[in-house]
């Protein structure tokens, strides 16, 4: 459940960068996590989502009316083919599926 408590600590900028924190939630169960963000007045050609491992960084790219960003660091890679977002009203939501364990033992004969 740490993972999850800095996920929700990790939602940039700050208040104290003089911007208002921005609502973020995000819930875990068995296929992945789900992670909703408020990205008011935004449209979905001025955000861009990258997934590199455990890290997810969403940023509005310069055409946006404002800044934003937002990094974190999950408990568990993600297979980004799999994961989808959505936005709407308002509301971008991050369905990421954990990437399965690949088993990659190999069997030897015995001559």
């Amino acid at each position: 459940m740490h993972a999850l408590d800095r996920l929700l600590d990790q939602a940039l900028p700050s208040p104290a960068e003089g911007t208002k924190a921005r609502r973020t939630e995000a819930t875990s169960d068995d296929p992945g996590r789900t992670l909703s963000l408020d990205v008011p007045g935004v449209n979905k050609e001025q955000l861009n989502i990258q997934i590199e491992g455990q890290v997810v960084r969403i940023e509005r790219l310069a055409d946006a009316p404002r800044q934003y960003r937002h990094a974190s660091e999950l408990p568990q890679d993600i297979d980004a083919s799999t994961s989808v977002a959505k936005l709407e009203n308002g509301v971008l939501t991050l369905t990421l599926a954990k990437k399965q364990p690949v088993d990659t033992s190999t069997r030897l004969t015995i001559n």
